[in-house]
C-alpha cells in the first residue's frame, strides 16, 4: 500500500462522504434499528433492502458496510469528486469486471464529539477475506470498549501506542491538545494517517515497537489496546500477538507506562493475564507495579477457560479445528497452559495514575452488568482515593451516596420468610453491591451531611449495642474506606 497515494485522496474522498452525509447519524436512520442491529449481527439483506433507491448514500453503504459489488457508474457518482481510478490505484478499490468493491473498511464512527470515519482493512465478515500478518483491525469490541472506558476530560497530551487504525488516536483529539500514536506495523500507520486526514485531524505518528518510540517523553495520558493474546509467544498476526509468553505484553505495558506519564498522569490500558492454579490472579497483576509512584484500579471483566480461549482466537485468524493442521495447533496451545498451570485468562481494563506517595493497588472482579461506563468513574476512583489518602475517617462527616439502596433479601424457611442477605447497592456506575449485618446498616443510617463525624457515631452505636468501642472503630475505618472506593458513600 502507497501511503503517498492514500493520502493524496483522503481530500476529495472528504468531501464525497461529507456531501452523501455518509455519518453514523445519516446511515442508522436510513437502515432503521432493526436492519442496523441485523448488519451488527452480520447479516446483510434487512441493510441491502433498506439501502434500494436511497441514491449516493445507499450506494456508499452497500459498497463499504455490506461489501457489495456496486456497478462501477453508480459508484463513481456516489464518490464524486474521488476520481475512480485513483481510488483503485490508492488501494481505497478494487474492480471486478463492470463493478467495484472496496479493498478497505471505511466506516463511519460516533465517538462522542460527531461524526469520525475509520479506515481499516476487511474483517471478512460480509465477504471473505484473508487475514494478512500485518492485518490492521478495525473497530470492533475491544476498541469500542476501551473508547468508553477511557476518560474524556481535557488534557494536555496523549499516547495511543499499539494504534492500529487508529481509532483511540483520533478520539482522543475531541480532548487532548497534542496526540502522539505509535506501532510496530507500517501498514497500521498508514491507514492511521489516513483516518486522520479523512478527519482533518493532526497526530504524531511513530514507528516502534511498546514505548521505543516515546523513549524519554511523558504524557498526560496514556491509552492503549495492546498485542496481548496470551499464547506460547509466536507471531502470526501483528494486531494481536506480542512474541511475549503467556501474558507477558501486559507486564511490559503496566510496568513500564508509569515511566512515560506526567506527575497526575493517567492511563487507560486493555489487558489480560493468566489465572494459574494455586495463585491469586490479583498478586500475579499487582506485582508487575512499581511499589512506589503509582494509584492502580485493575478490572477484570471475564475470565475464559482454557478450551473457550483457545477456540476464540484459532477462529479469530481463521483457523478451523477440525483441520488436522489447526488441530496440531491447538494441541500445541493446550500443552503449554498445562505446562505453566494456567486455568483460565482473565481479561479487563487497567487504570493507573504517577503519584509520588507509595503506590495503592486495587485488583478486582467487576463481571455484573452495568450501564455507565468506566472512564468517568476511573477520575471519581482516583479522586476518592485521594480524599482517603489525606483524611482520618474517624474525623470525617460522611453521607451515604444518593443512589445507594439497602436491600433485604428473603427466601422461604421453615416459618415463613426466612432474610438471607442484606447488602447496598449502588444504582449508578459499576452498580457495586457490598453485603454488610445490621449493625452496619445501623451505623450507614447515622451518616448525614450535617451530623456526626464517624468517630462519634461509632462511639454512640457501641454504647446503644453493648459493643467495644475500639473493636468497632477498628471494624469501621476499613468499611467505610471501602465504601467510599466504591462510591457508595461520599465525604461532606
Amino acid at each position: 500500500m502507497d501511503r503517498d497515494l492514500l493520502l493524496s485522496i483522503c481530500p476529495s474522498l472528504r468531501s464525497a462522504l461529507t456531501r452523501c452525509r455518509y455519518d453514523i447519524d445519516n446511515v442508522r436512520e436510513l437502515l432503521g434499528a432493526e436492519a442496523h442491529a441485523a448488519l451488527g449481527r452480520s447479516e446483510p439483506v434487512a441493510a441491502r433492502r433498506a439501502t434500494r433507491d436511497a441514491g449516493d448514500l445507499g450506494v456508499l453503504v452497500r459498497l463499504f458496510l455490506l461489501q457489495d459489488a456496486c456497478p462501477a457508474g453508480e459508484v463513481a457518482s456516489a464518490l464524486a469528486p474521488l476520481d475512480l481510478d485513483d481510488a483503485v490505484a490508492a488501494g481505497l478499490l478494487e474492480r471486478d469486471a463492470d463493478c467495484v468493491l472496496s479493498a478497505l473498511d471505511l466506516r463511519p464512527l460516533g465517538a462522542g464529539g460527531g461524526n469520525l470515519w475509520v479506515l481499516s482493512d476487511l474483517d471478512g465478515a460480509l465477504r471473505s477475506a484473508p487475514t494478512r500478518p500485518d492485518h490492521v483491525l478495525g473497530v470492533g469490541q475491544a476498541s469500542l470498549s476501551l473508547l468508553q472506558a477511557t476518560p474524556a476530560d481535557p488534557v494536555g497530551s496523549v499516547l495511543d501506542l499499539g494504534t492500529g487504525c487508529g481509532v483511540q488516536a483520533i478520539h482522543a483529539t475531541e480532548y487532548a491538545d497534542t496526540v502522539t500514536a505509535t506501532d510496530i506495523t507500517p501498514r497500521c500507520l498508514t491507514l492511521a494517517a489516513a483516518s486522520a486526514a479523512l478527519n482533518e485531524l493532526n497526530l504524531e505518528l511513530l514507528e516502534g515497537s511498546w514505548f521505543e518510540p516515546v523513549a524519554g517523553r511523558h504524557f498526560d495520558r496514556i491509552v492503549a489496546n495492546p498485542p496481548f493474546v496470551v499464547s506460547s509467544g509466536q507471531v502470526e498476526h501483528s494486531y494481536r500477538d506480542s512474541g511475549l509468553d503467556l501474558d507477558g505484553a501486559s507486564m511490559l505495558m503496566l510496568s513500564q507506562a508509569v515511566d512515560h506519564l506526567n506527575p497526575g498522569g493517567t492511563a487507560c490500558i486493555l489487558a489480560s493475564w493468566v489465572h494459574i492454579e494455586g495463585q491469586d490472579w490479583r498478586a500475579r497483576v499487582a506485582s508487575w507495579l512499581p511499589a512506589h509512584g503509582v494509584d492502580a484500579w485493575i478490572v477484570q471483566r471475564d475470565v475464559a477457560d482454557p478450551a473457550l480461549y483457545i477456540g476464540t482466537w484459532l477462529r479469530d485468524g481463521d483457523a478451523d479445528q477440525r483441520d488436522p493442521a489447526v488441530a496440531v495447533r491447538a494441541e500445541d496451545w493446550f500443552d503449554h497452559f498445562a505446562r505453566n498451570g494456567v486455568e483460565g485468562v482473565g481479561f479487563g481494563f487497567v487504570y493507573l495514575r504517577r503519584t509520588d506517595e507509595p503506590s495503592d493497588v486495587l485488583a478486582e472482579d467487576l463481571r455484573h452488568a452495568f450501564t455507565d461506563a468506566l472512564g468517568p468513574e476511573s477520575l471519581d476512583y482516583f479522586a476518592r482515593l485521594r480524599w482517603l489518602r489525606d483524611h482520618d475517617v474517624l474525623e470525617a462527616r460522611f453521607r451515604v451516596r444518593a443512589d445507594t439502596a439497602l436491600e433485604r433479601v428473603f427466601l422461604p424457611g421453615e416459618e415463613g420468610w426466612a432474610e438471607v442477605v442484606t447488602r447496598l447497592h449502588r444504582g449508578g456506575g459499576p452498580a457495586w453491591q457490598h453485603e454488610v449485618d445490621d449493625l452496619v446498616a445501623n451505623l450507614l443510617g447515622g451518616l448525614r451531611a450535617d451530623g456526626l463525624p464517624l468517630g462519634d457515631l461509632v462511639g454512640l452505636l457501641a454504647a446503644a449495642h453493648g459493643e467495644d468501642e475500639d473493636e468497632l472503630a477498628a471494624m469501621a475505618v476499613p468499611l467505610i474506606q471501602g465504601l467510599v472506593r466504591h462510591g457508595l458513600v461520599e465525604p461532606v
